[in-house]
C-alpha cells in the first residue's frame, strides 16, 4: 500500500515528559523508516509543554515541521482551589450552589467514584458513576444519561472524557488532585465549551500527594517490559510533574497565570477570574474600606474638636422617602453580597449607604463624592446602586 499520510493523535504519549507516556509510540519512527517512501507525518496533542513539544519533534523524527500552537487560555473558565477538610461537605455545598447545572466530578480511583456517587444520590443529587471497571452497557448508559441531560452530574475517573464534547458543562470539580497539570487542564477544559462562563474547582488535600506517589512507585514495580533505567527516568519525570501540580494547588499567585506559564505561554500577573485573584481583590477592598472608615473617624473627631459645628452624616435624620431608598439600597447590597459570597460591609458600609440615601447621586462622578466609594467599587457596583436610586427618585415624581 502506498501510505500518503500518517497521523499521530495524543502525540504527547511519545514523551516521558508527557502525562501519559506509552512505549508503543516509540515504534512509530522506526516503522516510518522501513517504508519505501516516507509519507507526510502530522502529530496532534491538546496539552504539551515546551519540553514535550521538543520531544515530539525529536522522537517522531519530524522534518522541518510546520508548528501550529493555538494557545491555552480559556477566558470563560473560572479557576478555583478549595482546601477542604471535609471534601464530601464541600462538594455538597458546591452542588447546592449550582443545582440543576450540568457538571463532571473527577475522582482519583474507581472506589472513590462509587462512594461519591452513592453519597450524592443519598443526599438527593441525581448523579451517575463512570469508570473503566464497570460493564460496558452500564458505562454507556451513564454517558448517554449525562450527555442527554437526564443526569446533570457524572462522577468519573479520568477514563471519562475522551471524545465527549458536551457544550453546556457548567463546572468540572476535581474531588482529588490529578497527577499533573496536563491531566488537570485537559479534564478541566471539558467545562464551558459553549463559550459561556464555567467553573473549574479543585478540592485539594495533602493526602492526594501521597496517593499519587504510591501509584508512581507501583508503576516502577510493574512488569511492563521496560528497562529499569527507562522506568526510573519516567518515575523521575512523573515526580517533577507532580511537584508542579502541588505548586498550583497551593500557590497564592493567579491560577490562570500559573497554568499559562507552565505551558510556555505569556501569562498575566492577575487575571481577575480565579479564586486567588478574587481573594486578593477582596483583601484590597477591605483595606480600602478600613482606610475610608479611619478617615471618617478622623474627620468626625476633628469636627468635635472644632466645637461640633458640623453634624456627622449618620446623625442627620432621614426623611420617610429617604428611609425607603435606604431600605432598597440595603436589599441590593444583600443580594450582591450573597452572589459574590462576601460580607455585606465589603460592598459598602452602612454610613456610605445612608449618605447615598441623603445625597441621591445620579452619575458615577456624583457617586465618587460619597464617602467610602472608591474607583474600584464604583466600577464594580456603581451602576447597580445608581439604577436603584434613579428608579426611587423617578417613582416620587
Amino acid at each position: 500500500a502506498k501510505i500518503a499520510q500518517v497521523v499521530v493523535d495524543e502525540a504527547h504519549c511519545v514523551s516521558q515528559w508527557g502525562q501519559d507516556f506509552r512505549p508503543g509510540y516509540l515504534q512509530i519512527a522506526p516503522f516510518l523508516r522501513e517504508l519505501p517512501r516516507r509519507p507526510r507525518l502530522s502529530a496532534f496533542t491538546a496539552t504539551a509543554t515546551q519540553a514535550v513539544r521538543a520531544d515530539i519533534v525529536r522522537l517522531l523524527e519530524l522534518q522541518n515541521p510546520y508548528d501550529i500552537l493555538t494557545g491555552f487560555d480559556r477566558p470563560n473558565l473560572f479557576f478555583e482551589v478549595r482546601r477542604a477538610k471535609d471534601r464530601d461537605a464541600e462538594l455538597r455545598r458546591f452542588l447546592a450552589e449550582h443545582r440543576g447545572q450540568s457538571g463532571v466530578v473527577y475522582c482519583g480511583t474507581r472506589k472513590g467514584v462509587e462512594e461519591v456517587t452513592a453519597m450524592l444520590n443519598d443526599c438527593g443529587v441525581d448523579a451517575v458513576g463512570y469508570h473503566a471497571g464497570m460493564a460496558d452497557e452500564l458505562r454507556a448508559k451513564a454517558q448517554e444519561d449525562f450527555v442527554a441531560d437526564r443526569a446533570p452530574v457524572i462522577v468519573a475517573t479520568n477514563a471519562f472524557g475522551m471524545g465527549i464534547d458536551k457544550p453546556n458543562v457548567r463546572f468540572v470539580i476535581h474531588y482529588n488532585m490529578p497527577k499533573d497539570l496536563e491531566s488537570y487542564y485537559q479534564e478541566a477544559g471539558r467545562a464551558g465549551r459553549d463559550g459561556e462562563p464555567a467553573r473549574c474547582t479543585l478540592l485539594y488535600s495533602g493526602t492526594d500527594v501521597r496517593t499519587i506517589r504510591f501509584f508512581i512507585e507501583k508503576e516502577m514495580e510493574a512488569d511492563n517490559g521496560l528497562p529499569a533505567d527507562v522506568k526510573a527516568e519516567a518515575a523521575r519525570k512523573a515526580e517533577e510533574r507532580l511537584k508542579y501540580m502541588t505548586f498550583y494547588s497551593t500557590t497564592p499567585r493567579c491560577l490562570r497565570g500559573f497554568l499559562l506559564s507552565y505551558f510556555g505561554e505569556a501569562a498575566p500577573q492577575k487575571c481577575g477570574n480565579c479564586s486567588n485573584c478574587l481573594l486578593a481583590e477582596q483583601a484590597a477592598e477591605q483595606v480600602e474600606q478600613q482606610a475610608a472608615q479611619a478617615r471618617e473617624r478622623a474627620a468626625a473627631s476633628a469636627r468635635r474638636l472644632a466645637g461640633g459645628h458640623r453634624r456627622n452624616a449618620d446623625d442627620v435624620p432621614l426623611s420617610e422617602a429617604d428611609e425607603a431608598l435606604l431600605g432598597a439600597l440595603y436589599a441590593l447590597r444583600k443580594r450582591l453580597a450573597a452572589k459574590q459570597k462576601v460580607p455585606a460591609y465589603m460592598i459598602f458600609n452602612d454610613a456610605t449607604l445612608r449618605e447615598m440615601a441623603r445625597k441621591k447621586p445620579l452619575s458615577l462622578d456624583e457617586l465618587l463624592n460619597i464617602t467610602g466609594v472608591g474607583e474600584k467599587k464604583a466600577a464594580h457596583y456603581g451602576r447597580d446602586f445608581l439604577r436603584v436610586i434613579e428608579e426611587m427618585v423617578e417613582s416620587r415624581g
